[in-house]
C-alpha cells in the first residue's frame, strides 16, 4: 500500500506509533491533573510526565489539555482580600527578604486570610518554613485575633526554641501581649514587613495565593469543622506530594529529605 500511495514506510509507521503514544500521554495528563486537585498547569505536568518516562513539550501538553477540557484553577480571576489595620510598631524588617534559608525551622513566616463558611467569614492562619516552604502549623477560627495566631503556634510540632525568627506583615492580630509572651518564652526573634510593602512577606503571600486557588475556590464549607478537616487534608498533600517550582519541582518533604542526605 505504501508503494501504491507513493509514501515511505517510515512515514506510515511514524504516524501509527505517534497515535498510540498520544493515547498514553493523554491518559497520563488527565490522571496527573485530577490527582493534583486540578491545580497543575503545563509546566508541572511536564515534570510529572518526565517521571513517568514521557518526553512531551509544554505546547503539546497544552493542546491535549484544551482538547480534554482541563482548565487549571489558576486561570480563574483572583480574589483581593480586604485591608486590615496597620501595626505601627517600631520593629524593623530583620528578614530583609532573605527568603532562602539553609536550616529547617530557622525562619518562619505567617499570614492570615478570609474563607467563606456558610456565607460567613472565617479565618485561616498559616506558618510557613522558609527552608522548604512547608506549612508547619495552621489554625482556623471565626475570629481574626491573637488566639487564632496562638493556636497556629501550638500546632507546630517539635521544639519552638528551634525557631530563630518570626516574620509577618503589620496586621494588628500579630501585635498583642499573647504573641509577645509566646515569642519571649521560646526566645524567638521578631521581624515585621515595612508598612504597605507586601513584597517583604512574599512567601506567605504567595502561599496564600496557592491556597486560595487550589483549595478555597474549589470547595464549599458547611462548618468550621468541615473547613478544618479539609484544610488538614490539603496541607498533607501540599507538604508531601505537591511539587514546587522554587524547590526544583519536588515536594517540601522530599526537599527536606534530599537536604538531610547531602548533610550526612
Amino acid at each position: 500500500m505504501c508503494d501504491v500511495l507513493q509514501i515511505s514506510r517510515s512515514t506510515y509507521y511514524y504516524e501509527a506509533k505517534e497515535r498510540r503514544s498520544e493515547d498514553n500521554v493523554t491518559g497520563a495528563i488527565i490522571e496527573i491533573f485530577k490527582q493534583n486537585r486540578n491545580a497543575y498547569g503545563t509546566r508541572k505536568i511536564k515534570v510529572e510526565l518526565n517521571k513517568l518516562g514521557f518526553t512531551v513539550s509544554r505546547r503539546r501538553i497544552g493542546r491535549i489539555m484544551n482538547e480534554q477540557g482541563l482548565v487549571s484553577s489558576y486561570t480563574l480571576v483572583q480574589f483581593k482580600p480586604q485591608k486590615t489595620p496597620c501595626n505601627e510598631s517600631v520593629l524593623a524588617n530583620e528578614l530583609k527578604r532573605e527568603f532562602r534559608q539553609d536550616e529547617a525551622k530557622k525562619v518562619i513566616v505567617s499570614d492570615l486570610t478570609y474563607v467563606k463558611v456558610k456565607n460567613k467569614w472565617h479565618y485561616l492562619c498559616i506558618f510557613v518554613d522558609l527552608f522548604n516552604r512547608e506549612i508547619i502549623g495552621f489554625s482556623t477560627g471565626p475570629h481574626k485575633d491573637a488566639n487564632l495566631v496562638a493556636r497556629a503556634f501550638a500546632s507546630i510540632q517539635g521544639d519552638l526554641r528551634d525557631i530563630q525568627l518570626f516574620h509577618t506583615d503589620r496586621g494588628s492580630e500579630f501585635k498583642n501581649q499573647l504573641i509577645d509572651d509566646t515569642l519571649s518564652t521560646f526566645n524567638i526573634g521578631r521581624s515585621l514587613s515595612m508598612k504597605g510593602c507586601p513584597y517583604d512577606n512574599a512567601v506567605a503571600e504567595a502561599t496564600f495565593k496557592i491556597i486560595k486557588t487550589e483549595f478555597v475556590r474549589q470547595m464549599k464549607f458547611d462548618s468550621l469543622g468541615h473547613l478544618t478537616l479539609e484544610f488538614s487534608d490539603y496541607v498533607n498533600w501540599f507538604n508531601r506530594l505537591r511539587i514546587h517550582g522554587t524547590l526544583g519541582y519536588v515536594s517540601p518533604m522530599e526537599f527536606k529529605e534530599i537536604s538531610l542526605k547531602k548533610v550526612v
